[in-house]
């Protein structure tokens, strides 16, 4: 089933980023992008561009839901002249241990999507909503589901088995990884400059870091959930497992209570009391003690994830900063590469506090790069190959 027109829909738990793309000769071509922003709140967002960048919309209304900013994105699609898209692709954060591949969406899937749910509380529920009013606003257009997990479905044995009774592997509990889409975006984008080693840093308010050797992730910060790893927004990241046995024996935390803390009211919120969002923790560091250790706290935890994977692949060629502070945020990568000299790694700082693509130090034995991620248009080639091959 060749489709012409694909739509990728990218939501989050108050967003929804979305492309559409059109099937050409030399592969896809964006015809419109955009984002609609928090969704629920008062000062909703909904910005849409065409393929050459021109503005389509821009405006501050009220989107009470996806379900609304689906409605508002089918209205721009047609007030700009494309028909009904002939297939959407969905970004999934997991698919559980029975996903392990992009898959068409049909009743059996969306049954062990919600079934997947627990292995993602934060991210699942909003996005299997998107699916179903995205269902309801195009009747009978095929759905595609794209998952961030399937980069990582190769990694090796001693990166994927957590150190568990062998019995729980067989109930999914393993290392799945995230960020995949935007990983292999990125591995896509450098094409015949891709190196043996590469080190991707996805940096926003959910972070990773991940190994990449020949083209292929052999390892990745983030575990069973989206909630392992590096320090993040409001996500703990690793945590020491006897810190929640303690909770739950001395402070009575329930299951309920223990999910809101590591993924809501952790990380740079919960150490700085104020916010997640490191443009605001910048503005206030140098009087505020709490808000300075939040960022401090970030980057040495990065700083030594990007060190665990050099370790793991015996070397780098390339680090790639991407994901909104990793590319936007020049005061964040000096500090993560401080200290990282003795692996190759250093900046040039002219070029890094520019916001240049190439940001290493002149001569230095390791890349350094600031690259954009495209889990969009991952997602429409994904569904794109996927519609098309023979059943």
């Amino acid at each position: 089933m060749a489709v012409s027109t694909l739509l990728a829909l990218n939501s989050g738990s108050s967003s929804l980023k979305f492309g559409l793309y059109e099937r050409g000769a030399g592969g896809l071509v964006a015809l419109l992008v955009g984002e609609a922003d928090a969704l629920g709140q008062a000062g909703s967002a909904f910005k849409a561009r065409d393929g050459r960048g021109r503005e389509l919309a821009n405006e501050t209304l009220a989107l009470a839901d996806a379900r609304q900013a689906i409605g508002r994105l089918a209205r721009c699609l047609a007030d700009a002249g494309h028909a009904v898209p002939g297939a959407v692709g969905h970004r999934l954060v997991h698919g559980g241990p029975d996903l392990q591949k992009h898959c068409r969406i049909d009743a059996d899937v969306m049954r062990a999507l919600e079934a997947a749910t627990p292995f993602a509380p934060l991210h699942m529920p909003p996005a299997l909503e998107v699916v179903r009013f995205t269902q309801q606003q195009f009747p009978g257009v095929a759905q595609v589901a794209c998952f961030d997990t399937v980069f990582h479905a190769g990694l090796p044995d001693v990166a994927r088995v957590l150190p568990l009774p062998h019995a729980l592997q067989h109930d999914g509990v393993r290392r799945y990884g995230f960020h995949g889409l935007s990983c292999e975006s990125i591995v896509r984008r450098l094409g015949e400059a891709l190196p043996r080693r590469l080190v991707i840093a996805h940096l926003g308010n959910g972070a990773s870091v991940t190994a990449v050797a020949d083209g292929r992730s052999v390892d990745t910060s983030m575990g069973m959930t989206p909630s392992g790893g590096v320090m993040m927004g409001t996500r703990c990241g690793d945590l020491d497992p006897g810190v929640l046995l303690y909770l739950m024996r001395e402070k009575g935390f329930d299951a309920d209570r223990l999910q809101a803390l590591v993924n809501r009211e952790a990380g740079l919120l919960g150490v700085s009391g104020v916010s997640a969002d490191l443009r605001h923790l910048h503005a206030r560091a140098a009087t505020d003690a709490r808000a300075d250790l939040a960022i401090r706290m970030f980057c040495y935890s990065v700083r030594k994830q990007i060190g665990a994977m050099v370790a793991g692949l015996g070397g780098i060629e390339l680090l790639v900063f991407t994901g909104g502070i990793g590319q936007h945020d020049a005061a964040v990568r000096s500090a993560i590469c401080e200290g990282l000299g003795v692996m190759g790694i250093a900046l040039d700082a002219r070029a890094n506090l520019h916001g240049a693509t190439e940001i290493g130090a002149p001569g230095g034995r390791c890349e350094v790069r600031t690259m954009a991620a495209d889990e969009d248009e991952q997602v429409a080639l994904h569904s794109a190959a996927l519609l098309a091959a023979p059943h």
